[in-house]
């Protein structure tokens, strides 16, 4: 009997020891906020108030891209380029420009014209097109001249698009959970606060968008600047030019005439200096002259 007793008294306490030791890792492995469950947003007691537990925004390491799901983020790049030529028509090669831009799928985005000296005509041409056309397009633009210099530039922004994109995709469920807590609040006080913080987030969300739209727009149309300009006449520029030579004279004379009034203000202060001293020199000549003894007069005869 003594030994069944013993027996019962273990079983007992061994059973009170697992049950104490899953209530403890219970209450531990929780991690909830009091008065919250899992994603709800719903006040400890009705006094609390409101509150949205802060949303991290995800930041990225450098050089390395965002995997979603099974699928990496493409990379981004802004392809943009400059390219002179010299062409024998400005006018009609500004007229092929727009219709290459066209070709590929793009547009003619600004172009100028303008006239120099010996009536050389010289043109800018800005051309976009899909950046998967921008080689294809960019091989065409060499074959309307003689290319003098071209530069191309291919701008990664994959790391910034990411970043940016990870942003607003927090500032969304930011803005989803004080949505969902407004529906909720019943204070006046409450409603305010909430409205101030989802017109805050929202200024914030536009904010992104907009960025990461200018940069899909960057990104989807490469842009090519396009300089030309009519070759130089041979044994340079012959002949008498009258309009020159006038300007020319005008010119040599408006030089002259500056550099008149730059000498008389600089030696402004040496004239008054001089028209002073002068002046001191005098005053003190008549002075003396006055104060000096009359000679005697000679004597009558």
């Amino acid at each position: 009997m003594k030994y069944l007793y013993a027996g019962i008294l273990l079983v007992i306490s061994l059973m009170l020891a697992a049950g104490c030791a899953n209530l403890g890792s219970s209450s531990q492995g929780s991690g909830a906020l009091p008065g919250y469950s899992g994603e709800s947003f719903v006040p400890a007691s009705k006094d609390a108030g409101w509150a949205v537990a802060p949303t991290m925004v995800p930041t990225m390491a450098p050089g390395i891209a965002r995997i979603s799901g099974s699928s990496v983020t493409d990379q981004k790049l802004i392809k943009t380029g400059s390219l002179t030529l010299e062409v024998q028509k400005v006018p009609d090669a500004l007229t092929a420009m727009k219709g290459i831009a066209e070709k590929y799928g793009g547009y003619l985005s600004s172009s100028s014209l303008s006239q120099g000296s010996a009536d050389r005509l010289s043109a800018t041409a800005t051309l976009r097109v899909p950046a998967g056309q921008y080689d294809a397009m960019l091989a065409e633009v060499r074959t309307q001249g003689k290319v003098i210099s071209e530069s191309l530039n291919a701008q990664d922004v994959t790391e910034e698009y990411v970043d940016l994109t990870a942003q607003r995709e927090a500032r969304k469920r930011q803005l989803d959970q004080y949505n969902l807590i407004l529906q909720k609040a019943d204070k006046i006080e409450d409603i305010l606060k909430i409205q101030v913080e989802i017109e805050r987030v929202q200024v914030e969300l536009d904010r992104l968008q907009g960025r990461l739209q200018y940069l899909d727009n960057r990104v989807d149309l490469a842009t090519l600047s396009v300089y030309l300009q009519e070759p130089a006449p041979i044994g340079g520029n012959t002949g008498y030019d009258l309009v020159a030579v006038i300007n020319d004279g005008i010119r040599g004379f408006m030089g002259m005439v500056g550099a008149l009034i730059i000498l008389f203000f600089t030696l402004l202060p040496l004239v008054f200096l001089g028209v002073l001293g002068y002046g001191i020199y005098r005053w003190r000549k008549q002075k003396s002259a006055v104060s000096a003894p009359l000679p005697p007069e000679p004597p009558k005869q």
